[in-house]
């Protein structure tokens, strides 16, 4: 395997004989100097590596030599604390005064810590209730911003042919505002009820859970006449765990630590282009 080594800032000099010797790599090209490419790489050393790169401040991962992102035909992306860098709920909640309550969920809940999401977003939605509508476009205009990298991952990936599919736990209010201002060709999200301007504490239809990412990321790519390994995933949550088993790549996003374990891949450090700078 190749091993791909990245980080936000340059890579000194000093890192190349232990990450050589770690790897047991037979070769190391700098493409720049925040990236290092290591042919004939062995796998095994992943904890070895896994450590090193850890204590150091850098982010690595293992490619199929003459892989290319053009082998794929769809990015999968989770929206909160994945392609944005908040929560929207815990900021929504931010308006009645209870953004420590619900973001103490949000976490128990992204950390696995509750098993079941449905009764995890359900608890959070109904604390939101009587809450102006209003709230969700400040989040919106005030509040969300784009992750590191994000608009110069998704250029990348159309450029390469690849389809983008949104898909969230979250709300329909943010997650189509992203699709027209990026470009996005597919989401799914929570539609939040509102009657006379305000929210009623409820979410209408089927709850976008676990299951239900993954069974969006297999029905995409049925509708795009592609096999799931083609499908690149990126999330941060055990909410994207199942859709992340689906896809053949998986990244996991400043993720909790049962998401870093279980992905093929983990950005830690740099931002979601280094996806690009994989192959």
């Amino acid at each position: 395997m190749n091993l791909v080594i990245q980080s936000t800032t340059p890579i000194s000099d000093s890192h190349l004989r232990p990450l050589a010797a770690l790897a047991r790599s037979k070769d190391m090209q700098r493409a720049d100097d925040t990236l290092l490419r290591l042919t004939e790489a062995d796998p095994l050393q992943r904890p070895d590596i896994d450590a090193y790169c850890g204590a150091h401040g850098l982010d690595y991962a293992y490619v199929a030599p003459g892989a290319a992102l053009a082998d794929f035909g769809l990015v999968a992306m989770d929206m909160d604390s994945t392609l944005i860098t908040i929560e929207c709920i815990d900021e929504i909640a931010d308006f009645c005064g209870l953004k420590a309550e619900v973001a103490a969920i949000t976490e128990a809940s992204m950390r696995g810590e509750i098993k079941d999401f449905n009764e995890s977003l359900t608890r959070r939605v109904a604390l939101l209730k009587g809450l102006d509508a209003s709230a969700l476009e400040r989040v919106y205009e005030e509040r969300l911003k784009l992750s590191p990298g994000a608009e110069r991952m998704l250029e990348g990936a159309r450029a390469a042919g690849l389809k983008t599919l949104l898909v969230s736990g979250g709300f329909t209010f943010f997650t189509e505002r992203l699709k027209t201002r990026l470009g996005l060709d597919y989401t799914r999200a929570n539609t939040l009820e509102i009657v006379d301007g305000k929210l009623t504490g409820k979410v209408v239809g089927e709850i976008v859970n676990a299951d239900v990412k993954a069974r969006t990321l297999v029905e995409t790519c049925a509708a795009l006449g592609i096999e799931p390994r083609r499908a690149i995933a990126m999330g941060d949550g055990s909410n994207d765990l199942k859709m992340m088993a689906e896809a053949g790549l998986s990244i996991a996003f400043r993720a909790k630590p049962v998401v870093r374990q279980a992905a093929s891949v983990a950005f830690n450090f740099v931002g979601l282009d280094g996806l690009l700078r994989l192959f």
